[in-house]
């Protein structure tokens, strides 16, 4: 089953996953604040998506894109215990 399909059913059809969330169930050792940052670094590579352009707004995370990054993650992961893709 793909990524995304499953994270839908996840997060309960939303198209944006606050950051919020993704923390809480993907960066479990990082809080809010670090996980935002880290993503304006460039360290994690994921696309935020602000609903206004102020830095105090809320912000998430494309389905699409979680699952892309998710998908990626799993490839590294793979490549470096020597599994087939």
């Amino acid at each position: 089953m793909q990524t995304v399909f499953l994270l839908m059913a996840q997060y309960e059809g939303r198209a944006i996953v606050p950051a919020e969330l993704i923390v809480r169930d993907y960066f479990t050792h990082l809080t809010r604040d670090t996980f935002l940052r880290r993503v304006a670094e460039g360290k994690i590579e994921l696309p935020l998506v602000r609903m206004d352009s102020s830095q105090k707004s809320a912000c998430g995370v494309h389905v699409a894109d979680l699952a892309a990054y998710l998908d990626r993650r799993r490839s590294q992961a793979k490549r470096e215990q020597g599994l087939q893709n």
